[in-house]
């Protein structure tokens, strides 16, 4: 299998590493263009494997074969452009999140990708499949929480911001018209593939929705600086049997209010929360007994060679071999992606957004 990684930087490492573990089960090719000639040299240095091209039109030129599979692991304003030059050399194309910066651009991929018969995937799946992400899952699809009509899933936190505090060296974060949106498209690709994993809506109808930019004393005043740091938006997503479900949706990457994390699923019958994320292993439920709620917590540790951080190149090989794999591809990828645009279209207009699985990526009001 031949792996072409675009982006020779600190997330293209990330896939190379992923790459070099499942070259431990099988044989595999790399190779990695980036324009940047000390991005190149700092790879060739871990991956001496490597084959490494400085343009990537001129690496993907060779013959492609059937399970070809490139990486763009570049700033999102190049997502689009990247990955159909990818697709249009008879690829499948795996590219970080957020996947486009726009719903035409997503179309677009769509589009490109069914002509060619190949899957276009995306990295916000980095967080399925771990054991405590399938736990919550057997525990929803076993009806034991009864009828589940709410889901709580809030992230605050109080200064997290990629481009200040987080990785102050890649500012583009903080520039719309380079990453297409602060907290929304940064951490709520991850949330929203956990929450359309868990209840596999046909539909989402953004009822309500809000934006924030929280200031403090070091925020950059001398770059563009346009994202958001705080959002919240009340999701309903409507099942394959035509139930909806509620989703209390909030997510900080600053704020002065308090920091906490709980995300939970409620039902007629019974509840289950746990931390999608890096908190603890132990998935909580919590049943009624002899009219008293009891709760009891059970450890679902990862112990798989392969961490959160392999996920996406795992998952999307598996996909591509045809076999069982949680990864995104396609017209779910493109449902997801909408799904965060329809947040910021509800803010912006104060009117409900619904976005439709399968459906071209327009909303319906």
């Amino acid at each position: 299998m031949r792996f072409y990684l675009i982006g020779a930087g600190v997330i293209g490492r990330t896939h190379a590493e992923a790459i070099r573990k499942l070259s431990l089960e099988e044989g595999v090719e790399l190779k990695v263009a980036d324009p940047n000639p000390q991005a190149r040299s700092s790879f060739a240095e871990l991956f001496p494997e490597a084959v490494v091209f400085s343009d990537a039109q001129e690496m993907l030129s060779e013959k492609a074969e059937d399970d070809d599979i490139v990486i763009v692991g570049t700033p999102p304003v190049t997502h689009c452009p990247l990955s159909k030059l990818a697709l249009e050399s008879g690829r499948h194309v795996l590219c970080e999140k957020p996947l486009v910066m726009n719903r035409e651009e997503a179309q677009e991929l769509l589009e490109t990708a069914n002509k060619h018969g190949r899957l276009i995937g995306c990295c916000s799946d980095r967080f399925l499949g771990l054991p405590k992400m399938e736990e919550v899952k057997k525990i929803v699809h076993s009806h034991s929480l009864g009828d589940i009509y709410k889901v709580t899933f809030v992230h605050r936190s109080q200064r997290s911001r990629p481009g200040i505090e987080y990785q102050p060296e890649s500012r583009w974060f903080l520039d719309r018209s380079k990453c297409a949106g602060g907290i929304v498209m940064d951490w709520g690709p991850y949330d929203i593939a956990v929450i359309n994993e868990l209840l596999a809506p046909v539909s989402v109808k953004v009822a309500a929705a809000w934006t924030s930019q929280p200031k403090t004393q070091v925020d950059p005043t001398d770059i563009v600086y346009d994202v958001e740091g705080h959002v919240g938006a009340m999701l309903n997503c409507r099942l394959k049997d035509s139930r909806e479900v509620r989703v209390h949706y909030e997510r900080a990457s600053c704020t002065h209010g308090e920091p906490y994390n709980r995300v939970e699923i409620e039902g007629t019958l019974g509840a289950v929360r746990w931390s999608p994320y890096f908190g603890s292993d132990g998935v909580v439920t919590t049943y009624d007994e002899k009219g008293e709620p009891k709760s009891s917590e059970r450890l679902a540790a990862n112990e798989s060679g392969f961490k959160f951080l392999d996920h996406p190149v795992l998952f999307f090989v598996r996909k591509v071999r045809g076999e069982e794999s949680p990864a995104i591809v396609n017209d779910q990828a493109v449902f997801n992606f909408s799904c965060l645009q329809a947040i910021y279209d509800c803010d912006l207009s104060g009117q409900p957004q619904v976005v439709e699985l399968g459906q071209p990526p327009t909303v319906h009001k």
